[in-house]
């Protein structure tokens, strides 16, 4: 069957009851693990601002304890060479939900803010869509951060929220059957819980702004809002929906983006103290918690077995490395750092969030999917989050329209143990003030002459000199080797045009 175009409304009314034959063209070993009647329940669960060397399996030296994640790492897959879409959080959403580059919207460069109106198109394809399509429930809990039609009014000059009128634009429209979380980082007012297209209760309290390690900006808040206790609530929330879904043959999908280790860096009161690496410390171990909670439930209603959980991040840690001179994190709670003896919270990467460095952008990425991924294995391929897409397209027997996930290949092969079904292009990593760089095997090209993010020199995109890494030779990106291989930047050079300018990478 050649690829079609279809709109995303073409796409749902073809899609008549929902319902679809559970086939995987080729994969043997799929369907034998798991038949027709048991579709794998899939819950993707995304942090914020999480480290690769957060986890203590990917980071032997991480003196944060990570017994939950360690646990999923060792049943399942670890993928080494993972990419965030971007360097900072809306962006990578973007691509998480529709399989293509957020550069190729009307986001160029940044992030958008609690009141930000929606990015997506409505008529644009999404995970959930596909998932709905195969006859999933589908739900997102936690942070949204790809902007919604807000109620929202300026009074004197300031915003007021009228909690009895509709949000337009939001989750519900974009495929997922229920919606519990937050308009956008825990740091962005409005401070209030969203449910599907509604806000609960009057938004009558007013939120000051604070300093990190409880960094928020100030703006309206309802009055029962707690910072402290978002996590447990959209925690809470997920374990609750898992537990209702466990009554029903229906399998689901749970995206579960969370609002942690992102700053307010406020872990709850009974995780303080847990480590001796300060806020951040004990925030990340409060993470690795939510993941233990997710797991229990699972446990508990024998869902485990059926379930594929992945856990990744949408970008690395804000954390900087600090020189020996300098205060960090552990000495001074209001550093926002750690001297490398301490913590690496990017692990060996260069950078920190934001950043076109590896740091910026080379994020951890686990899988665990019994019968199918073999427990305590890696893959060493270059992927992106914008796979997703792609991997559930598969994983249902969904042909993508060509006009749709644009940028995302199925990595469920990797997940089987072999190789490409279609050869990954080139993975594209883009930073917060929009500097791209290429990644093609062993080569990484930056097309600017800084991080493109919050490391000095900041530089600028397409400003030369550029830079070009032998990753798997220094994949601490020290060296820049641009000068000794001209022909491989030429030809990095072509291919990220060819990228940029067909509107995709898949079916290039």
């Amino acid at each position: 069957m050649k690829h079609r175009s279809v709109s995303r409304r073409g796409f749902l009314k073809a899609a008549g009851c929902l319902a679809a034959a559970w086939t995987i063209p080729g994969c043997k070993s799929l369907t034998a693990a798991a038949p027709q009647a048991k579709r794998p329940n899939v819950i993707f669960i995304l942090a914020d601002d999480m480290g690769y060397g957060d986890i203590q399996a990917l980071n032997p030296e991480s003196k944060i304890p990570t017994p939950h994640l360690n646990k999923i790492a060792n049943e399942g897959m670890v993928f080494t060479d993972a990419h965030s879409g971007s360097a900072v959080c809306t962006p990578t959403r973007y691509g998480v939900l529709t399989g293509r580059y957020c550069w190729r919207s009307r986001l160029k460069r940044g992030v958008l803010y609690g009141y930000s109106p929606h990015l997506i198109d409505p008529n644009r394809l999404t995970v959930a869509d596909v998932m709905k399509r195969a006859g999933y429930h589908t739900a997102c809990i936690g942070k949204w951060h790809l902007g919604m039609d807000l109620p929202v009014e300026k009074v004197d000059g300031k915003e007021t929220l009228d909690h009895t009128v509709k949000i337009e634009n939001g989750p519900n429209a974009y495929g997922f059957d229920y919606f519990f979380g937050v308009t956008a980082s825990l740091d962005m007012p409005p401070y209030v819980f969203i449910e599907n297209d509604r806000i609960p209760k009057p938004v009558t309290a007013h939120y000051e702004k604070t300093s990190f390690p409880n960094y928020s900006r100030g703006g309206l808040m309802a009055a029962d809002f707690s910072h402290e206790k978002a996590l447990d609530q959209l925690t809470q929330k997920a374990v609750d929906y898992i537990d209702a879904r466990s009554e029903d043959k229906q399998p689901f999908f749970l995206y579960f983006p969370l609002t942690a280790p992102h700053k307010p860096c406020l872990p709850a009161q009974r995780f303080r103290g847990r480590t001796k690496l300060g806020d951040y410390g004990d925030f990340v171990t409060q993470v690795d918690w939510v993941v233990g909670q997710i797991d229990k439930i699972l446990e508990s209603k024998g869902l485990a077995d059926n379930t594929l959980v992945i856990y990744t991040s949408d970008n690395g840690s804000y954390m900087y490395r600090r020189k020996p001179n300098e205060p960090d994190h552990v000495d001074k709670p209001s550093d926002q750092g750690f001297h490398p003896e301490n913590h690496q919270a990017n692990h060996i990467w260069r950078g920190t969030k934001a950043d076109v460095w590896e740091a910026g952008h080379h994020v951890p990425y686990l899988v665990r999917w019994p019968g199918v991924v073999r427990p305590k294995t890696r893959c060493d391929k270059t992927i992106c989050l914008t796979d997703l897409t792609a991997t559930c397209a598969e994983l249902t027997g969904f042909e993508l329209p060509i006009d749709a996930a644009e940028d995302s290949f199925s990595i469920l092969p990797l997940m089987q143990g072999k190789d490409w079904t279609t050869q990954r292009a080139p993975v594209i990593h883009h930073s917060a003030n929009g500097m791209f760089s290429l990644r093609e095997g062993k080569w990484k090209m930056v097309f600017g002459n800084g991080s493109g993010g919050r490391q000095q020199p900041r530089g600028k995109p397409f400003q030369k000199p550029y830079f070009l890494f032998d990753i798997e030779k220094d994949p601490s990106e020290t060296t820049n080797v641009i000068e000794e291989y001209p022909q491989v930047a030429q030809r990095l050079t072509e291919r990220l045009e060819i990228i940029r300018s067909s509107g995709r990478s898949r079916s290039l």
